[in-house]
């Protein structure tokens, strides 16, 4: 019998298997995932399905870009060829989020986010945010390879400061489609994205451009 992909294994497998020096840090552990999200989840699909499938792809890739500092180790694309957009905006392959970020190349150019976060200080942004973690999970597929369209929802509790906005401790969701080009292997060839990240966003700041470009660097009101 021929053993699954790793890729396909799930992303707690692809962490096992990963070398010490892969990581940019050290190797993330998702126990707030595993306690948290299966109350918080809306859906719920089963083992093996396309969707649950799908939403074990993009998370082994979402922890892979986050955590894994070169791409040629990211297992979940067939990295010389991958690319991705958002909102029908430029591409851009995965040696430009490995320097760049993912948070900054997905939420690209909004006024209620700083245009100067470095890959690490972007994560951190999020990170104080969603202190209690920052979730994914698909809600329906739409289409099967190699084409994959899909609807998702990603969410958290609010409950950290951002970027100088208190916290108001309710959950801020987003929701979005997307469509991923897969290979044979269902390594991801291509991922374009489509959401409205000053929605997102807008929940975080009380919606007020204006007040958002009043917050210094430090996150202090400016006189």
């Amino acid at each position: 019998m021929q053993e699954t992909p790793i890729w396909l294994q799930g992303r707690d497998a692809v962490v096992a298997a990963a070398e010490p020096e892969d990581w940019r840090d050290e190797a993330p552990g998702y126990e707030k995932s595993h306690e948290l999200m299966p109350r918080q989840r809306t859906h719920e699909f089963e083992p093996g399905s396309l969707e649950a499938v799908v939403e074990s792809i993009v998370q082994v890739f979402e922890m892979e870009v986050s955590h894994k500092k070169d791409p040629a180790t990211w297992v979940s694309m067939v990295t010389e060829h991958f690319r991705t957009n958002v909102n029908g905006g430029p591409w851009v392959t995965a040696a430009d989020i490995a320097a760049t970020g993912s948070y900054n190349i997905l939420i690209g150019d909004s006024v209620f986010y700083r245009k100067d976060e470095s890959f690490e200080s972007s994560h951190e942004v999020f990170h104080q945010a969603f202190p209690g973690g920052f979730f994914w999970e698909v809600l329906e597929v739409l289409s099967p390879p190699p084409f994959v369209a899909f609807k998702w929802r990603h969410w958290g509790g609010f409950d950290g400061e951002y970027h100088g906005f208190a916290p108001h401790g309710e959950t801020v969701e987003m929701f979005g489609m997307s469509v991923a080009k897969v290979d044979d292997d269902l390594r991801l060839l291509e991922v374009e994205h489509y959401y409205d990240p000053n929605a997102f966003l807008g929940q975080l700041t009380g919606g007020c451009p204006v007040a958002h470009t009043a917050h210094t660097p430090e996150g202090a009101d400016t006189p």
